[in-house]
């Protein structure tokens, strides 16, 4: 969806002077690299490759104590991965144990076998990895159930597997949620035309109108076009993708320079995924889920609508459930304001996934017992 923004972001950077460029760059990612050292007792702090689905797939595990709650996250794009964000989401790690996949054809993953190396490219192929990397945390953590945290594309697996594996998942959080009605819906369209008449790109304008109608018959171009389009359109959605993204990208401990360029390569190449869901209905799939189950959404989100995404919690069916939008956010909610999506995590899903301590039991005052 954002290759093309990050890439000119990252010729942009590539353009200034090399020695001043790459000096900032190595005190932030000193000082990001200090900043998230995990040293407590019962933390946890490791990566590398897992076998999944046939092939090495990067997985990252952190967190500063083994008996909070596990949340693994599934990252969108396709193909973006969301372990750049480490420094911004520190915060997150003394409160839960966070899980990051590098799913096939993505940065890492994409980096170890190169692009003949990644197997299968469909959205089946990379439901199942999901399954078997569920699986793989559980042995591995020792949890029966994980918190599952789907941003963006990666939240159209996480209603599926939310709904359809109740018994590996204690509770479902979407953010920059995606919501499937078999294009009944075309209030994003309608204000995405809105946004190009109103700036006047009457060239791009036209490119969007001369579209198929039937949007499963575009190309991958066409779908990477649209996407680029329409993100570049809103100024919220642009400074997000340019500083918050990008700038996480650039500055993450975890990421060498070459690194970078497999992020965009990855945006790139798993772009051949996007159509898998294009005829999916969310509402006619079921809205009964039997675990709790959370939406929190950009209020501004002009790529995944907040009213689309509310339209289908109000359906939902849950045990408990709960919806919030974060102000002044498009998409990338969670990562542009990480402690306000904290604060929704700890309000409303930890207590939804973390049995309350039972409460101390009265003292026994003498001769207060009963007789047998």
């Amino acid at each position: 969806m954002i290759a093309v923004v990050l890439a000119t972001s990252a010729a942009a950077l590539l353009a200034a002077p090399a020695a001043g460029l790459l000096g900032h760059r190595a005190l932030k990612r000193s000082r990001n690299a200090s900043a998230m050292t995990i040293d407590s007792r019962n933390g946890i702090d490791e990566s590398g490759f897992v076998r999944i689905g046939g092939i090495d797939q990067w997985i990252s595990v952190r967190g500063e104590d083994l008996a909070n709650p596990v949340v693994l996250e599934l990252h969108g794009g396709p193909g973006a991965s969301t372990a750049i964000f480490g420094p911004r989401t520190r915060s997150w790690e003394k409160h839960f144990t966070i899980v990051r996949w590098d799913m096939r054809g993505t940065l890492k993953t994409l980096g170890r076998g190169g692009a003949d190396g990644q197997g299968e490219m469909t959205f089946e192929r990379i439901y199942a990895d999901a399954v078997e990397v569920t699986d793989h945390i559980r042995t591995r953590l020792g949890v029966d159930k994980v918190v599952l945290l789907g941003h963006s594309y990666g939240s159209v697996f996480g209603l599926r597997l939310a709904r359809e594996f109740p018994e590996r998942y204690c509770a479902y959080v979407g953010t920059d949620q995606n919501i499937h009605d078999s294009g009944r819906d075309d209030s994003v369209h309608r204000a995405f035309l809105t946004r190009l008449r109103a700036t006047g790109k009457h060239k791009e304008l036209a490119a969007v109108q001369a579209l198929d109608a039937d949007r499963h018959r575009w190309s991958a171009r066409e779908r990477a076009m649209y996407a680029k389009l329409a993100a570049t359109s809103d100024p919220l959605t642009l400074d997000t993708m340019k500083k918050v993204v990008m700038g996480s990208l650039w500055l993450s401990p975890l990421h060498s320079l070459r690194e970078l360029t497999y992020f965009l390569k990855g945006m790139s190449f798993s772009e051949q995924v996007a159509a898998g869901p294009s005829g999916f209905d969310d509402w006619a799939d079921g809205t009964g889920f039997a675990i709790p189950f959370f939406v929190f959404q950009g209020e501004k989100d002009v790529l995944t609508s907040p009213a689309l995404a509310r339209r289908f919690f109000d359906d939902v069916q849950a045990p408990v459930k709960g919806f919030a939008l974060i102000d002044d956010c498009s998409h990338f909610a969670a990562f542009r304001r990480p402690e306000r999506f904290l604060e929704l995590l700890l309000a409303h899903v930890r207590p939804a996934v973390v049995a309350p301590e039972p409460a101390a039991a009265a003292p026994v005052r003498p001769g207060s017992g009963s007789a047998g």
